[in-house]
């Protein structure tokens, strides 16, 4: 609930940096501020762009708690971790990330695309699994079929793919369908892909990567 004394300010899509900014300045004006993001702020989102933006005004970031200089201009920053996409995502499918994976993002907003598209390959080259995060939007519908092309190259079209859309929220869905199908799947801005790598398979409609404990020990109950 928010209180006489408390207020909130929302800004829409790629005000990220106004968002850093009016957060910066309200903590130096001697008021505390929290800066939402959804997932965990560490990752594909707002703990970053606080940090470099303090660095470069040469603003000094204090631990919660720590004694503050008169002289010097400070703030204190706490990064409270949340739960992020790939792992909330990856609980609905099963197990698909119980071996080395990669996370990439397909906006090219903040990245050059011929970057993301060496990620990719050289992630698919590496078999590991991977995540990614923003596929697809309304005006960048290419690039989650472009991926899909530059991964077929290293891995077989039957590799099982888990779609996660908007994990544990409302309007939730879960899906698993082949890579050689990818491009025909339903996808957005709020869902996340999962790429197997050569050894993930689905076992009763859930996705499993193997980490490898049946090449070591034997897995059969005695029962």
């Amino acid at each position: 609930m928010i209180t006489e004394k408390q207020s909130i300010i929302s800004l829409g899509m790629r005000k990220e940096k106004e968002r850093a900014n009016i957060a910066i300045e309200t903590v130096l004006k001697g008021k505390s501020c929290a800066v939402i993001s959804s997932g965990d702020p560490g990752i594909y989102a707002m703990a970053g762009l606080i940090f470099e933006m303090c660095s470069e005004n040469k603003i000094e970031i204090l631990p919660v708690g720590a004694k503050q200089a008169d002289n010097k201009k400070a703030i204190q920053v706490e990064v409270i971790p949340g739960i992020p996409a790939l792992c909330s995502g990856a609980s609905l499918l099963g197990a698909p990330l119980m071996h080395d994976f990669a996370t990439i993002s397909l906006s090219d907003l903040l990245t050059l695309w011929n970057i993301i598209e060496d990620r990719i390959e050289a992630a698919a080259k590496a078999d590991f699994v991977i995540v990614i995060y923003n596929p697809k939007s309304k005006k960048r519908v290419e690039h989650i079929i472009k991926a899909q092309q530059i991964i077929m190259k290293y891995r077989d079209g039957n590799t099982p793919v888990g779609i996660v859309r908007s994990a544990m929220r409302e309007n939730q869905q879960v899906s698993i369908t082949l890579l050689k199908n990818l491009h025909k799947a339903k996808i957005d801005m709020q869902t996340t892909v999962f790429i197997g790598n050569s050894k993930t398979k689905n076992y009763c409609d859930f996705m499993v990567t193997p980490r490898g404990y049946s090449d070591k020990y034997n897995l059969k109950s005695n029962q």
